[in-house]
């Protein structure tokens, strides 16, 4: 039953996503489309933090990353259509960078809650997942520094 709700849930969140035109995004499509492009950062940032120990998980990120490209894509468009309507072309771009680089910095110390060998496991769940419903709902759960390790992608 749990898997249900959270499959419902993420299903309203990406659906709006991927449903809205580029040139009318709403708000918590555009909160949607940062997390989804934090999580990617998230999980590159981290597995070049694991590469050298025995939880390297750049692997898993590549087959996260190849598996996701039209969701991550769709996502980075939406955050620069966003940042082009308030800043101009050349602003958006410095916008854009500026807010990769902080998402970057935000985990070069690593995950608030997770280890390298739970990081390769939720790649790994996560390159094998194919709904970007999925996908929202883990970027929300993963992104969030409160959450405990009660996540459906660690099993």
């Amino acid at each position: 039953m749990q898997n249900i709700r959270r499959k419902l849930a993420g299903a309203a969140v990406a659906a709006a996503m991927l449903a809205t035109p580029s040139n009318a995004i709403a708000a918590d499509t555009l909160q949607t489309a940062e997390n989804i492009r934090k999580l990617d950062i998230m999980l590159m940032v981290t597995s070049l933090r694991c590469r050298t120990g025995k939880d390297d998980f750049q692997p898993e990120y590549r087959k996260f990353s190849a598996a996701h490209l039209s969701t991550l894509n769709l996502a980075g468009r939406q955050l620069r259509t966003d940042l082009q309507k308030r800043h101009g072309a050349k602003g958006a771009m410095r916008a854009l960078d500026r807010m990769s680089v902080g998402m970057a910095n935000e985990y070069g110390q690593g995950h608030p809650w997770l280890e390298c060998a739970e990081l390769k496991k939720v790649a790994n769940n996560l390159s094998e997942e194919r709904d970007p419903n999925q996908l929202a709902l883990a970027a929300s759960q993963l992104l969030d520094s409160r959450r405990g390790r009660n996540l459906a992608y660690l099993d």
